[in-house]
């Protein structure tokens, strides 16, 4: 008991009410970016035209993106495909354009750009019907991963911790998108990957925290709730911080070093992780608290207490059994002595 409370050094409970509050600020504020400003749909959302191009040489991304850019087609997205001499370059719809009439545009600053001659490929046009498919099946995968989250941890725990892990993976989830909405930052079918993965990275961090919860609950008498919380959230530190810092240093390189293709993905899961390291310190377990969750919740049922003299009778029982078997063997066994 005292070395667990040792443990304690952070009063993070004791401010729980203040990081609600600072969490439902920051979820008004998602929520009225995605309002007003709804989020920047790429391609893979809104349909658009896709072009194939093939150089002599290797083509540097960078400069063909400034080329792009500097043509009026700053929302382009240019990637190889396949060799380093071809490029894939993804552009949005534009009113009154039709699809060929894009390419030509696109192709005639990429040769005003180039001194080589360049080869067209092909020219695909994409829907908006296939827009609006993915958009929907986004939205229902990241629904079916809630709800799975929500009947996993109530099976395993109890269902106040279900419902505080899901209102922190919701939290993070809004949250995430809200940036997204605010900086106006592409998002595509990579970013929805994004929110799936953010989804079970925090939810992995919400359970480590919960198990050592209820392992608290089991362990310690003394405590109320809070304070048993406080402790297991502080012995959970130490390890919830190394695993976002490393986390983050992958990130991080793969945000400035990834190139423009794998940014929006890793700028997603860098929001995410930092959100959701967040949600499980202080949403979760604040969640579960408000919801009364008490050590009789956690705590396993005692076994029914036997009677002492029902059990001396019992193995009193098994003892004249056992002496009776015995005896009946050895009165068998001089029985066939004497024959």
């Amino acid at each position: 008991m005292s070395t667990a409370t040792e443990t304690k050094m952070i009063n993070f409970m004791g401010q729980r009410f203040l990081a609600v509050a600072l969490s439902a600020v920051m979820i008004i504020a998602s929520l009225a970016g995605l309002w007003m400003k709804g989020l920047n749909f790429g391609i893979d959302f809104t349909g658009g035209t896709l072009i194939e191009v093939s150089y002599p040489k290797p083509v540097d991304l960078n400069n063909l993106r400034q080329d792009l850019a500097d043509a009026g087609f700053e929302e382009a997205v240019a990637q190889h495909f396949g060799a380093a001499e071809d490029v894939l370059i993804r552009i949005a719809p534009r009113d009154g354009m039709n699809s060929a009439q894009l390419s030509n545009q696109v192709m005639d600053s990429l040769k005003a750009a180039s001194s080589e001659p360049i080869e067209l490929r092909r020219v695909e046009f994409v829907g908006p019907q296939v827009g609006d498919e993915l958009t929907e099946d986004g939205a229902l995968a990241v629904l079916y991963a809630l709800f799975g989250v929500l009947i996993y941890v109530a099976l395993r725990f109890e269902w106040r911790f279900s419902l505080g892990s899901v209102a922190a993976l919701v939290h993070d989830v809004v949250i995430t998108l809200g940036v997204f909405a605010w900086t106006q930052m592409q998002f595509d079918l990579t970013v929805v990957a994004a929110l799936l993965a953010v989804i079970g990275y925090s939810l992995n961090d919400t359970i480590v925290v919960f198990d050592r919860v209820r392992e608290n609950f089991r362990t310690m008498r003394e405590p109320d709730p809070v304070e048993i919380t406080n402790i297991a959230v502080n012995q959970m530190l130490s390890r919830t911080i190394m695993t976002s810092l490393t986390t983050l240093v992958v990130l991080l390189a793969l945000f400035f070093l990834g190139g423009e293709v794998i940014s929006g993905f890793a700028a997603a899961l860098i929001v995410g992780v930092v959100v959701g390291t967040y949600s499980s310190t202080y949403v979760a377990s604040a969640f579960a608290l408000m919801l009364g969750v008490s050590k009789e919740d956690l705590m396993k049922q005692p076994k029914e207490e036997r009677d002492s003299e029902t059990d001396e009778a019992e193995l009193q029982r098994i003892f004249l059994e056992q002496e009776a078997k015995r005896e009946a063997k050895l009165a068998q066994k001089g029985i066939k002595e004497d024959e």
